[in-house]
């Protein structure tokens, strides 16, 4: 086929199949959503897996390029490498960046609703 690049889809074919999993990708939409590297304990307490589990998935996005880590003690920390192929970056923008603004809309509307407490408090003081 003319004008088709091989090693891109070689390339992007790989990206897609590693962020298939559910699993994956919501570690990956949590790094796209992060200021700051995110530890491993992080991640198993939030989806609820095990260490290994959770390294084994870290592992697959690593070898796709798309993470790096440190070691901090004897934690193991992540983040989205800094230098993402521009293509990478502009899938996962495609792929991330409307639900980064979803979930930027949906914690400013959490952050103006009253909190149960203080509403009980203001019904409390009503009386």
């Amino acid at each position: 086929m003319a004008g088709i690049d091989e090693a891109w889809a070689q390339e992007t074919a790989e990206i897609l199949k590693v962020l298939g999993e559910p699993t994956r990708l919501s570690m990956i939409a949590a790094l796209w959503r992060a200021q700051e590297p995110i530890c491993i304990c992080d991640f198993t307490a939030s989806l609820d897996l095990s260490q290994p589990t959770v390294s084994h998935h870290m592992a697959k996005l690593k070898v796709a390029g798309l993470v790096e880590s440190t070691k901090r003690g004897i934690w193991i920390y992540y983040r989205l490498r800094g230098d993402l192929p521009q293509a990478t970056q502009l899938l996962l923008r495609t792929l991330l960046g409307q639900r980064k603004a979803d979930l930027r809309a949906q914690d400013l509307a959490a952050s103006k609703q009253p909190s149960a407490r203080s509403t009980s408090v203001q019904r409390g003081s009503a009386r």
